[in-house]
């Protein structure tokens, strides 16, 4: 089935538009230029390492995608049911065009692009903008696939191409934790189709929650992100770092979480080593989404082939234990091993009030080797550069 939408769209429409969603809600109201400079400053990172502001008042910015050259990135909303694509006119880093996509749509979170087409992933349905970069003031969509439950809980979706040239979809778990195989064998899955929408099949089971997957650069291997259930305390389970080194792989949910605990309702199904193990725990509770193998050569070389993966932060932590996460990790990785995994950046999580005014999503390699880090609650995107 494929329909098509007409958004037209502007600079300045976008701009109207961006300014009326930022004034509908108390939280993302603009902040002034010194607000935000003043938050800047919290943000720790290693020696020789800068962050600076690549967009400033995104509301709800989530997941990010990029044209070839860098000049174009997308960036999708959850809560705000929109789509934008900020372009660079001149070449300097900072985009000055801002264009509407689309407006209104079920929890737009997912985006990719690939050959001069725009993906955008609602949640039950997959869009393609064909020639997005020659149709930026009159976008046109077609659905490629409209299949997906309708389900809200963990519903919103990354989405991202593979090296095999495949569009890969999560499906969540629609529940905190639930065995819902038997009603639909999708959910809890992280699906692949073709560029088209045909061909749709389950690549990886038992993922409860990912928002954020990649592949390694040399070995072309898949790496995602799965967040544990909640309700089990404050320090287990651990969200999970997972290797898929190859389609069919069951990764436990909803039977044993983290690898070695099994679920109190479910566990006692299955054995433990009928599932494959997480590659790294992270800590329980910290929301890890967003993650790219740094490729670029700006960052000092320990850097290259590895990790950084945005922790969103938790939520359902008690008051004595506070909260956790609300940060950069860089996770080191050799022959399929992590090796080494520590903070990169952090202090969006003011830790006296036990409270984050900012929460790190997605994370984005430009052409010249900085990164690019969304912020669905300081409503920015972050530029970080290093220097010798």
């Amino acid at each position: 089935m494929k329909r098509t939408f007409i958004n037209p769209s502007s600079s300045a429409l976008a701009t109207f538009c961006l300014l009326l969603l930022l004034s509908c809600n108390g939280q993302a109201q603009t902040k002034t230029d010194n607000e935000y400079a003043e938050r800047l400053k919290r943000i720790n990172l290693p020696e020789g390492f800068e962050i600076s502001y690549y967009a400033k008042n995104i509301v709800d910015a989530r997941s990010l995608a990029r044209t070839e050259d860098g000049r174009t990135v997308f960036v999708s909303n959850r809560r705000r049911k929109n789509v934008y694509a900020l372009t660079d006119t001149n070449g300097d880093m900072v985009p000055d065009k801002i264009d509407t996509i689309v407006t209104g749509w079920n929890s737009p979170n997912g985006v990719a692009y690939k050959d001069g087409d725009l993906y955008v992933a609602e949640i039950n349905r997959i869009h393609r903008f064909p020639d997005i970069i020659n149709n930026l003031n009159q976008p046109k969509s077609e659905v490629i696939y409209d299949e997906y439950p309708t389900d809200g809980h963990h519903g919103w979706k990354f989405i991202a191409f593979g090296p095999d040239g495949k569009l890969y979809v999560p499906v969540g778990a629609p529940c905190n934790v639930c065995d819902k195989e038997d009603e639909n064998p999708v959910y809890a899955t992280i699906t692949r189709m073709n560029p088209d929408g045909s061909g749709m099949e389950i690549y990886a089971r038992g993922v409860r929650n990912t928002v954020g997957f990649t592949w390694h650069p040399q070995t072309g291997e898949m790496w995602f992100t799965d967040n544990g259930r909640d309700m089990l305390g404050d320090d287990i389970p651990a969200c999970e770092l997972n290797h898929a080194p190859q389609e069919g792989i069951h990764f436990g949910f909803p039977f044993w979480h983290q690898g070695d605990i099994p679920d109190p309702e479910f566990g006692k199904k299955f054995p433990r080593s009928q599932f494959k193990e997480p590659a790294y725990k992270f800590e329980p509770h910290s929301a890890p989404l967003g993650l790219r193998f740094y490729q670029g050569n700006m960052f000092p070389s320990q850097y290259k082939n590895n990790l950084i993966v945005a922790q969103h932060g938790s939520w359902n932590r008690s008051q004595e234990a506070g909260h956790i996460g609300y940060q950069l990790r860089f996770v080191q990785i050799e022959n399929d091993k992590v090796v080494k995994s520590e903070i990169f950046a952090d202090g969006w999580l003011d830790k006296e009030k036990n409270q984050g005014w900012g929460k790190p999503v997605d994370v984005l390699e430009m052409p010249d080797g900085s990164l690019l880090v969304s912020d669905d609650i300081n409503h920015c995107i972050y530029r970080i550069t290093y220097k010798q």
